[in-house]
């Protein structure tokens, strides 16, 4: 059985080579693989963190049904071992950032919007780290 994770996010941005490194540098994604579309664009992207990944492309590329029909951005969770040191680094990169807070749940995490107005959540509750409590 794989160990990587099977759901993958796929998002559209209106400028995508400047998202991809936006994304590197705020939330500290690696650039996996990148196709470039034509002119200024991105047909298709892999950007990977440790145990994750995302798909990113222009809009109108990979995904042109999704920006035709002006669907709002999804959210995504991330976890991340410290989350007050990810708060900083997404902040100081410009992200908006709420306050770091203690989930009843466990963990501790912050959402953010990205330069786009992506909805990203970041903590350190890690869903499958244990099995659902009844």
């Amino acid at each position: 059985m794989s160990t990587h994770p099977s759901v993958i996010p796929c998002l559209s941005y209106a400028d995508a080579p400047k998202a991809i490194d936006w994304l590197c540098a705020a939330f500290g994604f690696e650039k996996h693989l990148v196709v470039p579309g034509e002119g200024d664009t991105i047909a298709h992207s892999q950007l990977t963190v440790p145990g994750g990944m995302i798909m990113v492309s222009s809009r109108g590329g990979s995904h042109p049904e999704a920006a035709a029909e002006g669907r709002p951005p999804h959210p995504i969770y991330v976890v991340v071992a410290d989350a007050d040191a990810a708060q900083a680094r997404a902040a100081e990169a410009g992200a908006e950032v709420s306050d770091v807070i203690d989930h009843d749940y466990g963990g501790r995490g912050f959402a953010a919007k990205d330069l786009e107005g992506h909805d990203w959540y970041f903590g350190s509750y890690g869903p499958y780290a244990e099995p659902a409590k009844s």
